[in-house]
């Protein structure tokens, strides 16, 4: 954090140690944080997290319970203060709506759903049930953070942090600024394969 300040850092939890860790991140940075709990929490113990993490500016939770507990997440969004998101409750087109009154918005990844206009689809349903979104990545190089970075404008949270915790990349193309994206003056969705 001292050697690369970002403005919103995602933490990855699931520990016995989850709020002894996010209260230690908390003392070097002001920062905001956003949690992914990777499906690793039970519902009452989430509930107690996320009282304790309200107050440590923390913005969301990404998928706090199991993909399946669907009952757990019913319990979790109608007493959670802070707004819940869906990642693996939420792969594909069929998946938006069943997650209306589970979640607070969905977390879509081009390489799960199929691409750019399956994941159109996903944010306007999504936007006609009232539900935030948020495009997501894994360990995409510059070529789908590049077809990510064409869908900002739509959605509310972007996680397009692929290219950066790649030690070689195949593309070069959108490039970041402590949190600013800058897109290139490439044609198409802006990148270029190797060899540049």
């Amino acid at each position: 954090m001292e050697e690369k300040p970002w403005p919103i850092y995602k933490i990855k939890l699931g520990t016995d140690r989850d709020i002894e860790i996010i209260r230690e991140l908390r003392k070097h940075t002001s920062s905001t944080f956003r949690i992914d709990a990777n499906a690793a929490w039970k519902a009452e113990d989430a509930l107690q997290k996320i009282e304790i993490f309200k107050n440590l500016n923390v913005e969301f939770i990404e998928q706090p319970l199991a993909k399946d507990d669907w009952e757990g997440m019913k319990f979790l969004y109608e007493k959670s203060p802070l707004p819940l998101i869906a990642d693996e409750s939420c792969v594909s087109e069929n998946d938006v709506e069943k997650c209306k009154g589970f979640f607070h918005g969905i977390n879509i990844k081009l390489t799960k759903c199929s691409g750019i206009t399956p994941a159109l689809r996903m944010i306007t349903k999504a936007r006609e049930l009232g539900m935030k979104v948020m495009v997501g990545s894994m360990n995409e190089s510059s070529v789908g953070t590049g077809a990510i970075a064409q869908l900002l404008p739509l959605i509310d949270y972007v996680d397009m942090d692929g290219p950066l915790l790649l030690a070689e990349d195949v593309a070069q193309g959108v490039t970041f600024d402590k949190g600013r994206i800058i897109y290139s003056n490439l044609d198409g969705i802006g990148v270029s394969i190797a060899p540049f």
